[in-house]
């Protein structure tokens, strides 16, 4: 009959073996997102969750930060998770409309890339105002040229990739502050396999200072379950 010590020694190895293998799927393999903001609607939607390949793109080894080779760089129209350039922290998803040494223009709403029209993907869209009334986003370059509905011609640099969001008139993106460089991306979106839509039926606001304010909000979570998920969207693929 086995020790006790001898069966909590395999218990422990088995259960540190595991947790093992899941940082190195996470942090190299697998990355998982969630969709905060609209600027990649119609396509993503606040609320979707989803899964990134970051193999695809060279997965980095946890604790030494090395860089694996990549089966490909991002390529035109992926849907690619990168850290914003400007606080390098912050994660983004935009699609990659143009690669190094391509030429962007935005002329009358029109994106071209090499003097051809970039064919918007099938769920983009172009909404002058927020969903709640705001006006969209409309990033200035200086002289108070609008860098919106009209940018560039703009060469893009060596080893940098220029990011739109598919919500065109609604969205921060390389327009604004520039392309991202290859060392901030992180991985290729994939799939979604979950999409919690909180808009018709809000969740109940949770305080500290309200005890009851956490079940509160489970039990109307719970009974407004079926519909606050959007069924038709869990594990389609994202292109």
């Amino acid at each position: 009959m086995p020790k006790l010590s001898d069966t909590l020694w395999d218990n422990f190895k088995q259960i540190f073996a595991a947790v093992v293998l899941a940082i190195i799927i996470k942090t190299s393999i697998v990355e998982a997102y969630k969709i905060p903001s609209q600027s990649m609607e119609d396509t993503l939607l606040v609320g979707d969750f989803l899964l990134a390949n970051k193999f695809v793109y060279g997965a980095r080894v946890p604790v030494v930060d090395w860089r694996l080779p990549a089966i490909h760089r991002p390529q035109q129209g992926d849907v690619v998770i990168f850290i914003w350039p400007r606080d390098g922290v912050t994660k983004y998803i935009k699609r990659c409309v143009a690669v190094p040494g391509d030429t962007v223009l935005v002329k009358d709403k029109v994106l071209y890339v090499n003097g051809e029209i970039f064919q918007d993907p099938p769920h983009s869209k172009f909404v002058d105002l927020t969903a709640d009334g705001q006006p969209a986003v409309q990033p200035r370059r200086a002289g108070g040229l609008d860098s919106r509905d009209n940018f560039g011609p703009y060469v893009v640099p060596r080893d940098c990739y220029f990011m739109m969001g598919d919500n065109r008139d609604n969205s921060f993106d390389s327009r604004y502050w520039g392309p991202v460089p290859y060392e901030l991306i992180m991985g290729e979106a994939m799939i979604i396999h979950w999409s919690w839509d909180d808009g018709d039926h809000p969740s109940p606001d949770v305080s500290l200072s309200d005890p009851l304010s956490v079940p509160r909000m489970f039990i109307y979570n719970a009974v407004h379950f079926f519909e606050k998920v959007r069924w038709g969207r869990l594990f389609d693929i994202i292109g």
